[in-house]
């Protein structure tokens, strides 16, 4: 009798023992499931905001939650509540507007950076005012030192293009070579001539024009592959040149909501930037395109390096096939209206053009090449497509840089061969003012043809094309939605036909910037994963009067979750 009681009370102690044993495994499970269920923990919250995300599963939100440089969540306040801890920042937008950071798909990033403190000639609407601007400019420079970049417009003064004569006097002991503002024609001065080493006797350039007096001696306009004569003798800039016009051209960008850009430069442009990454000192997100017949040199870069990170990337390549219609260098099928022997023309053959895209193609290499004219779209798009029939095994996304004045038969053409058209906005109101005259009322129905490729199915990426113009997203929004020139006289819109909705405009300067540059899984939305790169604005873009939205203001842009500028604090 007392073993089976010893017994019973052993059993009893064991199942104890069981039961507490499950109480505690079940209470571990629960807490194990609690904590894997838990949201991570924001480093900051962002709420009371009014977001358009450009995310079309989920176009607007409140309230952002951010860890690190990323996107944690994106909703209502109460959904990012949820991501809030103790050591959590929160913001309250107090209902500004929020977009994607702009991304710029062409900029010149380091000429642009240099030429903020260059002679500032874009306002320069009179011989006097041109003259007077550089004079002022030239008196504290030491002889030798060479005056560059200016962005003169010699529309601004009637039509007459500047001559050495207007500035010899005075720039004796100073090379000058400012560029027309779309960068395909430059003005020499006698000193600069003379160091190249162009006198009456040189030749003419393929490609280019070297501008001539009666008697043939140089008046001091070169325009595009003439312009090497020259750029070519002018001495490199210092390192320290190159990180201050960097760290001038970001600070300017971020001013203006810009987190990202398209960088039509240089492999040495390519170098500043690796350096500047090495210390430090990156903080735009930079998509480097260089030279196409680089592209050996890029493929070996790409080889050796890799095609970079979420900071700096390489694997674009730029080339040209025509030059601009302000310098009649754009290739047209037709003349020019007010020169009706001349319809432009190459700077590049179709032969060579080929074998460089092709070769850069085959090597992995996006290509991204400028045309204006439409005979030069023309010519590109079928170069395009026989190279894509020749290899189609990649995601290609061949852009065109600009596509300003295409024929009516290739717009089209653009979204049947998956090509990018990246474009300025901002040309459009500026060019609006006398292209009319250049190329007549036919061939302008489809300049800057914004509504008619979106209607095709293209998908457009829009940049600035600074230092050509403003680096300026709003500006570029406001250009595309109204089209009103920046001499106020199409109050209704230059070419009306071809505006387009504020948020067609957001997009391009977004997602499709993103896409245009194998960059869609890290920025252009506002969506959990990705990069926290945004803008606070001052007004709604969506709820604004279209003829107000070239003064909304960027109040701050974050890149990665950090603040890199706000308007309170300038």
């Amino acid at each position: 009798m007392d073993l089976k009681i010893k017994d019973l009370i052993k059993i009893t102690v064991m199942v104890r023992k069981l039961l507490l044993f499950l109480i505690l495994f079940t209470f571990t499970f629960a807490l194990f499931e609690a904590c894997q269920n838990k949201p991570p923990e924001a480093d900051k919250i962002i709420i009371n905001a009014k977001i358009w995300t450009g995310n079309d599963k989920q176009i607007t939100a409140q309230a952002m939650a951010i860890k690190g440089d990323s996107i944690l969540a994106i909703g209502n306040n109460e959904d990012i509540y949820k991501y809030k801890h103790s050591n959590s920042k929160i913001i309250d937008f107090k209902n500004a507007f929020v977009t994607p950071g702009f991304i710029d798909s062409h900029v010149h990033l380091m000429q642009s950076g240099h030429s903020l403190s260059s002679v500032q000639l874009r306002l320069a609407n009179s011989k006097r005012a041109f003259t007077n601007t550089i004079e002022s400019y030239i008196q504290d420079k030491d002889p030798g030192t060479w005056i560059l970049e200016g962005n003169w417009d010699h529309t601004l003064w009637g039509g007459e293009l500047p001559h050495k004569e207007w500035i010899d006097s005075f720039s004796k002991n100073n090379p000058v070579f400012i560029c027309r503002l779309d960068g395909h024609m430059g003005l020499a001065n006698s000193l600069a001539l003379e160091l190249a080493g162009i006198d009456k006797n040189t030749l003419d350039i393929e490609g280019g024009t070297i501008v001539r007096n009666e008697d043939g001696t140089p008046t001091g306009i070169l325009k595009d592959n003439a312009m090497f004569l020259v750029l070519d003798k002018i001495p490199s800039y210092s390192k320290n040149q190159n990180r201050k016009a960097l760290a001038e051209a970001t600070e300017y960008l971020f001013s203006n909501g810009v987190t990202s850009v398209h960088d039509m430069g240089t492999i040495s442009d390519y170098q500043t930037y690796q350096t500047a990454q090495r210390e430090g000192a990156l903080d735009l997100r930079i998509y480097s395109v260089m030279p196409l017949d680089k592209w050996h040199e890029v493929k070996e870069l790409v080889h050796k390096h890799g095609k970079g990170d979420k900071w700096l990337q390489i694997g674009g390549l730029k080339g040209f096939v025509d030059g601009s219609l302000g310098s009649h260098t754009a290739a047209f099928e037709n003349p020019y209206i007010d020169t009706p022997d001349d319809s432009g023309f190459f700077v590049n053959d179709e032969s060579y053009l080929y074998k460089c895209i092709s070769n850069a193609d085959k090597s992995g290499l996006q290509v991204m090449i400028h045309a204006i004219g439409d005979k030069a779209i023309n010519s590109l798009l079928n170069l395009y497509e026989t190279i894509s029939k020749e290899n189609n095994l990649q995601d290609k996304r061949f852009r065109i840089e600009h596509a300003q004045h295409i024929s009516e038969k290739d717009i089209a053409r653009f979204s049947k061969l998956n090509i990018i058209p990246s474009m300025q906005p901002y040309h459009a109101i500026d060019d609006g003012r006398w292209a009319e005259k250049l190329i007549g009322p036919k061939r302008i129905k489809t300049t800057y043809a914004f509504k008619s490729l979106i209607d095709s199915g293209a998908l457009i990426a829009f940049g600035s094309d600074w230092s050509v113009a403003p680096a300026n997203p709003i500006e570029g929004i406001y250009a595309a939605v109204t089209r009103r020139t920046l001499d106020d006289k199409n109050p209704n819109g230059w070419v009306p036909e071809q505006k387009i909705t504020v948020e067609q405009s957001l997009l391009a300067y977004t997602k499709n910037a993103a896409y245009a540059a194998f960059n869609e899984y890290k920025t252009g939305t506002l969506e959990p994963g990705k990069l926290a790169d945004f803008v606070v604005l001052s007004d709604n873009l969506m709820a604004i009067d279209p003829k107000k939205l070239n003064k909304v203001k960027v109040l701050k842009t974050y890149v990665g979750g950090k603040k890199v500028f706000d308007i309170s604090e300038k």
